[in-house]
């Protein structure tokens, strides 16, 4: 795979990701390879522990594009909701088994919006799909799921006030 060539093309998707409305809904955008995968996540700094570093801290929650070697031989684009030790969220006391279901019922009345969603992962794994990989328009996939993350980033939120530990007084 030319990572080069396809870290250029997320971070020109990620140039046209309206940036009102990232700012509005307090989202942040990051391009780079993980795992053998070029990448572009959004996450909040809200949703991890180290607010200085949330791309790389242990407990954090994001939503990942991503194509790899593999994923090109499908002919795939893939996107995903990791959420990855949550247990260890300052400020929450979470079950991930059980955020992860809550979220998911959230999820499913929207599920329409997502091409081949499935929720049959453990907890770190919120919901999964892909759709297919058009080289063409592949800007323009990775901006559409990025915006159809952006309409659904409240449910993370909404989750994750179920958890909040309340503050003594």
């Amino acid at each position: 795979m030319n990572y080069d060539y396809y870290l250029e093309r997320f971070r020109k998707s990620a140039e046209q990701i309206d940036k009102k409305m990232l700012n509005e809904k307090h989202l942040k955008i990051h391009v780079g390879v993980t795992l053998d995968s070029v990448v572009l996540k959004l996450y909040k700094t809200t949703w991890a522990n180290d607010k200085t570093d949330p791309i790389n801290d242990k407990t954090r929650i994001f939503f990942a594009i991503w194509i790899n070697d593999k994923t090109l031989q499908n002919n795939k684009l893939f996107y995903n909701i990791h959420a990855l030790k949550l247990r260890e969220l300052k400020g929450y006391s979470i079950t991930s088994r059980i955020f992860a279901n809550n979220f998911r019922e959230a999820f499913i009345k929207l599920e329409q919006n997502w091409e081949n969603v499935s929720f049959e992962f453990g907890p770190l794994t919120l919901m999964e799909g892909w759709e297919h990989f058009d080289n063409e328009n592949l800007e323009n996939g990775i901006i559409k799921l990025a915006n159809n993350f952006s309409n659904i980033a409240y449910l993370i939120d909404n989750t994750l006030k179920k958890f909040k530990l309340k503050k003594n007084n």
